[in-house]
């Protein structure tokens, strides 16, 4: 069994590799998925939000309003922390569950904010991150979500750079120029490589 931590920057890709990923039949443990659904209507980090930020954090419908949420923490780093207090001890349960639910050979943990966290290469055999210029990153998240060049760049700066990212690799996709089948092939080859006996 090996644990592979996915993680990109935003719009680098990483949930496409791990769609693949998938495809060849490794379990993928998604926390951006978890994290959503801790904050729907009902969810378990709904009641510690209302708390520390109070009800205009939450939307008619009883989840978090997202937007609202996201223009705050990315503003202000206290607020991000306070956040991410509430939210990654759920996530790591969540996570944790999910794992040991799961017979595959091999189990892909796509943590977006791998590298920050500063825990996860403990938790994992190898990382795996996707890699491609900033620019590439905007012009992807902008054509894809209409968010504005300016919110875009906003996300990247808070996130870790691309070389504290290609530091903690041990394998990289660059997934600049590649067609959908050239990606393929990429995760294709690392799927063998992993699969092969030691």
């Amino acid at each position: 069994m090996l644990r592979i931590g996915l993680t990109g920057g935003i719009g680098s890709g990483k949930s496409t590799v791990a769609g693949l990923l998938a495809l060849h039949g490794a379990a993928i443990i998604d926390t951006d998925a978890i994290a959503r659904r801790l904050t729907l209507p009902g969810g378990a980090a709904i009641a510690g939000i209302r708390e520390a930020f109070g009800d205009g954090f939450i939307d008619a419908s009883g989840a978090l309003d997202r937007e609202r949420m996201r223009s705050l923490a990315f503003g202000d780093p206290v607020s991000r922390r306070h956040l991410e207090a509430i939210l990654h001890p759920l996530i790591g349960v969540e996570t944790a569950r999910q794992a040991d639910a799961s017979n595959a050979p091999i189990k892909v943990f796509d943590v977006p904010l791998l590298v920050e966290s500063g825990r996860w290469r403990s938790i994992v055999d190898k990382v795996l991150v996707v890699d491609c210029s900033e620019a590439t990153q905007a012009a992807r998240v902008v054509t894809r979500s209409g968010w504005t060049d300016d919110a875009v760049q906003r996300v990247i700066a808070q996130q870790a750079s691309r070389q504290a990212r290609l530091s903690c690799a041990d394998a990289v996709i660059r997934n600049e120029g590649l067609t959908m089948s050239e990606l393929a092939a990429e995760v294709a080859g690392l799927w063998t490589h992993w699969c092969s006996p030691a």
